[in-house]
């Protein structure tokens, strides 16, 4: 699971460009964030070139790899485990920014030696804006790539350095909320000077745009999907954790820490199943469109109230149990239609996300409401209903969690 970083940055230039100069012209902050546990690698001194485009400067990345996403499965759990035990309290997986740094250690050594510079697609970006010599990464990301201690702020250097693992590599560590550095040019308009945050979680970010009560839990369905709770304040997790357990606490803001079942199986699951009857109709010699079988599904399923049908959908697995995979059981003659199975798959997504994080814990921990959100759930009306029957509590929709508000959201609480 690599993605070109040139067409990610190319995707964020044509968004600023779109932006009235008007208002990039005002900005004074610039908050961002983006998805945790991947890894880039760059050179420092020729991370990226700046040309002038339509509407002002612009940075190209130049020598930069691929990024590694945090849905890499290339460490297996057998790799894994001939890795040191880290000092963290998040268990190390598949897709963390460390475990993918040991994968190229072992397996394509000389691919290091072309960077000096490493950090999440979100450290670059800032680390490029600014022309940070040396990478800066909050404690939110820092904990996201395993082998990071976050009751003292610093990464595993000891345990690292022992194994031959490249420390060089790893970024300067701070605080969510805090300032990086300042724009070094103009781009696209915004001045040159302009503060920008340390990048941040999305995670974090699409949290904080919207929790305002701790008695509220964010139930979030798009590629993957998780259920978040704040703890207390003053909660410090286990300092080693429990790999058969799903909840991980994730570093928050001001010291705090949220409870996250965070599955490998939401939107993606629907996606899948949605190609596999597109490609089932091509085989067939018919096509249609993917966009008009998901529409098609959704329908025939909200004509099925109820499904015998039971679908485990860990078809990604998760990531405290790796090996896990999906079945279906309860079969039925009478249930085959494509509304029983849809049916059944979204309650099943939902179902495996409770199963993380159960309606017991969170009634403990006083939760009273559920914020429902994400792209996966905001276009399914199937979604929707099995969260309100699987979950005791008043379910709102329509509370925007977006990680670019979030990350504003911070900058602006941070002035």
């Amino acid at each position: 699971m690599e993605q070109n970083v040139q067409r990610i940055i190319r995707a964020l230039n044509e968004c600023l460009a779109a932006l009235p100069q008007q208002q990039l012209q005002r900005v004074t902050h610039i908050g961002i964030s983006g998805q945790m546990h991947g890894v880039v690698f760059w050179k420092s001194d020729k991370g990226c070139k700046w040309t002038e485009c339509g509407t002002g400067p612009a940075f190209e990345p130049q020598h930069v790899s691929h990024l590694v996403t945090w849905q890499d499965g290339r460490c297996s759990p057998t790799f894994l485990s001939s890795l040191p035990l880290p000092q963290s309290h998040v268990t190390l997986a598949t897709g963390f920014g460390c475990a993918t740094v040991y994968w190229y250690l072992k397996k394509s050594p000389d691919f290091l030696k072309a960077y000096d510079a490493a950090g999440t697609i979100q450290d670059y970006v800032v680390a490029m804006l600014c022309d940070l010599k040396k990478p800066l990464m909050s404690v939110q990301n820092a904990a996201s790539w395993g082998y990071f201690n976050s009751r003292s702020k610093s990464w595993n250097t000891d345990i690292l350095k022992k194994s031959g693992f490249p420390v060089h590599l790893l970024p300067e560590v701070g605080d969510p909320g805090s300032i990086a550095g300042r724009t070094t040019r103009a781009w696209h308009g915004i001045p040159k000077g302009v503060k920008v945050g340390i990048a941040l979680g999305d995670l974090q970010c699409s949290v904080y745009s919207c929790l305002t009560e701790r008695t509220d839990a964010v139930l979030n369905f798009s590629t993957s999907a998780q259920l978040t709770i704040s703890m207390p304040p003053g909660f410090q997790p286990p300092e080693t954790p429990d790999p058969s357990s799903a909840v991980t606490y994730f570093p928050y803001f001001n010291g705090d820490y949220l409870a996250v079942a965070a599955s490998l199986n939401g939107g993606n699951v629907l996606a899948t199943f949605v190609g596999m009857v597109a490609q089932w109709t091509e085989e067939l010699g018919l096509q249609v469109q993917e966009s008009a079988i998901y529409t098609r599904i959704i329908q025939a399923a909200l004509a099925q109230n109820h499904s015998k049908l039971s679908v485990h959908p860990t078809i990604f697995g998760e990531r405290h149990i790796p090996e896990q995979l999906g079945s279906v059981t309860s079969i039925a003659a009478s249930e085959l239609s494509l509304g029983h199975v849809t049916r059944a798959l979204c309650r099943g997504i939902v179902q495996n996300l409770c199963s993380m994080l159960p309606v017991q814990r969170l009634t403990d921990v006083g939760v009273r409401r559920i914020l429902g959100s994400g792209s996966a759930l905001a276009r399914n009306e199937v979604l929707k209903q099995e969260v309100e029957r699987i979950f005791p509590f008043p379910v709102v929709y329509g509370k925007d969690v977006d990680a670019a508000m979030g990350a504003a959201m911070v900058m602006f609480h941070g002035k």
